[in-house]
């Protein structure tokens, strides 16, 4: 049987060795080299090596059986505190990712991630069974590292057709909080649509931002709640570009709150938001939030059934913890 996987945008320019590694997780890494010099691996149906960059839209296609796969397990970076699992049917699994852990592994770098966690699940689930988990987790999106909330996951290669389809046919809704500076103008109740291009960055490797050589991009964005010098924004991306809201509500003039790339700081403590504030000797300030101020809220998908389905993720304390502070000693300025 030959499975087939299609390279992302933000996949595009990766070597194809690190794309079936992160694709593969569970999989010993010289077992994946070995398919590909053994021409068991294509790229749009033409043999290839493992060192060749891919592109958007290229089809990698596997002739690898699950039993094979099972058979050249490899160990997982265990997680420091156990998955949150919000949802979970025989074809889905929506779990709550915590800021700070990355979605896939990272390349040569030994540390825990969200996909990792899931094997490691799907293994202690499927105990006894020829070394193989209950299921394969399948990736079908992604959440930046530092950005918290809702990540599906396909179980069985139906769901992950289905979910693809979704996304890429704009039928998968997604919902953001995202904390900005300024006071946004936008009405109570209203909403409005952030239409720009957006393309790399040249002059800044590995980022992104507004240009007219870039590929369509649209937010829609409304008002969540208001304060003094700050606003809580809703925002429903409707394309799918890399670090879209971020660069989005960056180049609208409202930067996320905190955001060491598109921003202006890399934290928040309640020092920059109370004038009247005083520190305790010998004792060094704690920021109110120390990541993107950004949180996936919640996604609306439509399941094998056809049914649709929509997962919701609580605010994480930190983020929670910076809009008490907010409302407390910066309200809102009618």
């Amino acid at each position: 049987m030959v499975q087939h996987l299609a390279v992302e945008p933000e996949q595009s320019g990766m070597q194809l060795d690190e794309f079936l590694a992160r694709a593969f997780p569970e999989v010993k890494k010289s077992f994946l080299r070995g398919a590909v010099r053994s021409g068991r691996v294509s790229i749009n149906g033409e043999p290839i090596y493992a060192s060749h960059r891919l592109r958007e839209n290229d089809v990698i296609g596997l002739e690898l059986d699950e039993d094979e796969l099972a058979e050249h397990a490899q160990s997982v970076v265990e997680l420091e505190e156990p998955l949150v699992v919000l949802r979970e049917d025989e074809h889905v699994i929506a779990i709550d990712k915590p800021s700070g852990l990355a979605v896939e592994p990272e390349r040569d770098v030994m540390r825990p991630s969200l996909l990792g966690g899931l094997v490691e699940l799907s293994r202690a689930r499927g105990a006894g069974i020829a070394g193989r988990g209950e299921f394969r987790p399948r990736l079908v999106h992604r959440l930046d590292k530092e950005t918290s909330g809702v990540v599906l996951f396909a179980k069985t290669l139906e769901a992950e057709q289905k979910l693809r389809e979704g996304f890429d046919g704009g039928t998968v809704h997604k919902e953001y909080l995202a904390l900005v500076e300024g006071e946004h103008p936008l009405p109570d109740g209203e909403s409005a649509v952030l239409d720009f291009p957006i393309g790399g960055d040249r002059r800044k490797s590995g980022l992104m931002c507004v240009t007219d050589e870039g590929k369509p991009a649209r937010t829609e964005i409304s008002v969540a709640e208001r304060f003094h010098g700050y606003t809580l924004l809703r925002a429903r991306p409707l394309t799918g570009r890399t670090h879209q809201i971020r660069v989005h509500l960056s180049h609208e003039g409202f930067p996320l709150a905190v955001d060491p790339f598109y921003g202006r700081q890399r934290t928040l403590l309640l020092s920059q938001l109370k004038n009247d504030y005083r520190k305790k000797r010998g004792e060094e300030e704690r920021p109110l939030i120390d990541r993107t101020t950004l949180h996936a809220a919640a996604i609306e998908y439509e399941g094998v059934d056809g049914a649709r389905v929509r997962v919701e993720a609580p605010l994480p304390k930190d983020f929670s913890r910076a809009l008490k502070q907010l409302a407390k000693v910066r309200p809102h300025r009618r």
